[in-house]
């Protein structure tokens, strides 16, 4: 080995080791992300993944090759490897971060939760499906009492739409022995108000609810932070 090669493996063993240990120290003092950078937040990350490698250099390469963290995130693990030259494990760990976030949003309702209003409906559908990038069909199976007993994906589509079935939306409904039901989609382009398609599909499947005595309660829509609500905006005339 070179006199070369050895001074830069010691100037990066030394280097390394105390920007991880600062990092360490700076979020075990205040338990949060908050005030890191997304690149800080993502050498930490990778220090617990990629412990033989420049976590600084990596993390920078990482944002670059995919623009922005929120498009790393969103990221299927093998391409994070094959464009990013590391390890599926160090890409698996990158690429769960957002799944992990929506299983914990979700854990914090109880599992019988009631679902007693469109506020209620709409907090729980923004911690549900938030961050998904791919538009997300759902419905939220209720009892007499309004308690959740099942919020199924009922179909998954593309950036713009996803496909709506009636039957399967039914055959869930029935399964669960739902007395009444929300629906329930996102917009990942950031659109907050319901298109004339929603408009009309959520018309038929009202129809077809009606005939087996089950009532929609509402239809609520998943932007970001925020939800649009049918039953709250009055629109066809639904009521909570």
């Amino acid at each position: 080995m070179s006199e070369m090669v050895q001074m830069e493996l010691i100037h990066t063993e030394v280097k390394n080791p105390g920007n991880r240990a600062r990092m360490r120290e700076r979020y075990l003092k205040d338990n949060k992300l908050e005030s890191f950078a997304e690149q800080e937040a993502l050498e930490l990350l990778l220090s617990y993944c990629a412990r033989q490698k420049d976590t600084t250099e990596l993390a920078s390469k990482m944002l670059r090759v995919y623009g922005s963290f929120a498009n790393l995130l969103d990221t299927h693990p093998l391409d994070i490897a094959k464009r990013c030259q590391v390890s599926e494990n160090v890409s698996v760990l990158i690429s769960m971060v957002p799944h992990l976030a929506r299983l914990y949003n979700q854990s914090k309702w109880e599992k019988k939760v009631r679902l007693v209003s469109s506020h209620t409906a709409g907090q729980y559908l923004i911690d549900l499906l938030g961050g998904r990038n791919t538009e997300v069909f759902y419905i939220l199976c209720l009892d007499a009492q309004r308690r959740l007993t099942n919020a199924a994906l009922v179909s998954e589509g593309t950036v713009e739409e996803a496909p709506i079935y009636i039957r399967n939306i039914v055959e869930t409904a029935l399964l669960h022995k739902s007395v009444s039901v929300v629906l329930a989609h996102n917009h990942p382009g950031g659109s907050q108000s319901a298109s004339g398609a929603d408009v009309e599909a959520t018309r038929q499947i009202i129809r077809t609810f009606e005939l087996l005595e089950i009532n929609v309660l509402d239809h609520i829509i998943v932007s970001g932070e925020s939800y649009y609500s049918f039953a709250e905006s009055g629109l066809l005339g639904l009521r909570y």
